[in-house]
């Protein structure tokens, strides 16, 4: 199975990888084993999001930036609102990455 590596980007992945390499620095974990640890986090996380999430949001904002390259549209949004059935919050500024999933089973 391919998977994109977008998801390293996300907090918990930032998280991830900087544990990743404290354990490689001190001599925990070997760089394979970490790069081992990294692709299962990007398979694991391509199918948690394609199988357990079910809810639905809605995206208002002023559309600051859109890019399309290599098959994955950026969008940067100002004053954006995401809107679900139980809330909405309000952000200053996001940037958002979209990469088309039927690209992964090529």
């Amino acid at each position: 199975m391919a998977t994109f590596e977008l998801y390293r980007r996300s907090t918990i992945g930032m998280c991830l990888t900087e544990t990743l390499d404290e354990m490689v620095q001190s001599g925990t974990l070997t760089p394979e084993l970490a790069i081992q640890v990294l692709v299962q986090f990007d398979k694991s996380m391509t199918e948690a999001l394609e199988t357990q999430v079910k809810s639905k949001v809605s995206v208002k904002g002023h559309l600051h930036t859109y890019r399309f390259c290599d098959n994955v549209w950026t969008f940067i949004l100002q004053d954006a609102s995401f809107k679900n059935e139980e809330c909405q919050e309000h952000v200053g500024r996001v940037k958002i990455v979209a990469c088309d999933s039927k690209l992964l089973s090529q």
